[in-house]
């Protein structure tokens, strides 16, 4: 520790040291996104490229400001399909996952129905979903978000419950350990690094099963209709900025589960998983 570092209080040090790590965290991917931004701006202007190909980022960000108002009550209403969808099926998947882990006959019956299930692509249950509970329901579509949600968070649990290290399970059962206490102080922690790890990708599906099931019939204050209305006016930038208020939910979501992770599980490092 230098002299300088030494007369400056423990606190300014920690809050020093938390705005380099922020940094070198966030810099990178702000200067990327900046430099892309930059490289199509300038391409679209150099190559004279129409409008309805591909607007550029200074008309898009225009056009999100003028048309605010409307596109937050799109994207509020789309935002509460979302929610919801990855409520029921993240909920659903925890819970049936626990359930095909602890019975050895579900896992051998279940688990290949549900990596075939998840395999469907996302139009073939969008219009089902919609005959089912409504085509202007927003019910319908926040099922084809749990339905997405619901089958990587039922593996990812079934698989962080089962593959536990055979050492520490031999050590609690010498110890007579009960199967809940096996579970509580081994499985559950175990599974929580599958958990958060599924949810960072539910929450991005729950985003694209929402937007894509309203493409087929929604009010037209939602971000799907939103979408496909102005592309077939060839209104671009209207569209792309729909799309920018669909990726900041997806961004928020994704952020929040980040935070949860961080907060559940202080102790668990993801950058080693990298190392």
């Amino acid at each position: 520790m230098t002299a300088a570092e030494v007369e400056r209080p423990a606190g300014v040090r920690r809050l020093g040291k938390g705005v380099t790590r922020g940094i070198r965290a966030w810099g990178p991917p702000t200067l990327l996104l900046v430099g892309l931004l930059a490289v199509w701006e300038i391409a679209v202007r150099s190559f004279g490229i129409k409008q309805f190909i591909l607007p550029r980022p200074l008309a898009i960000a225009e056009t999100w400001v003028t048309y605010l108002p409307e596109l937050y009550a799109a994207a509020r209403y789309t935002f509460l399909e979302i929610l919801a969808g990855l409520v029921i099926g993240a909920t659903a998947g925890i819970v049936i996952g626990i359930v095909t882990a602890r019975y050895r006959f579900m896992q051998d019956s279940l688990m290949p129905f549900a990596v075939a299930a998840s395999s469907v692509p996302i139009l073939a249950f969008a219009p089902l979903f919609n005959n089912w509970f409504g085509l202007d329901q927003q019910l319908s579509k926040a099922m084809v978000a749990a339905v997405l949600c619901f089958f990587p968070v039922m593996i990812n649990t079934v698989r962080g419950l089962t593959n536990v290290d055979a050492r520490a399970l031999e050590l609690l059962r010498s110890y007579a350990a009960s199967e809940a206490a096996v579970f509580r102080k081994l499985r559950v922690p175990n599974s929580l690094p599958f958990v958060f790890t599924a949810l960072r990708l539910a929450v991005t599906l729950a985003t694209i099963g929402a937007v894509v099931g309203e493409y087929f019939a929604a009010p037209r204050s939602s971000l799907g209709q939103y979408i496909a209305t102005y592309s077939a006016f060839l209104n671009f930038e209207r569209s792309w900025a729909a799309i920018v208020f669909a990726c900041i939910i997806g961004i928020g979501l994704y952020l929040i589960v980040a935070i949860a992770e961080r907060v559940v599980m202080p102790w668990y490092d993801r950058q080693a998983e990298w190392r």
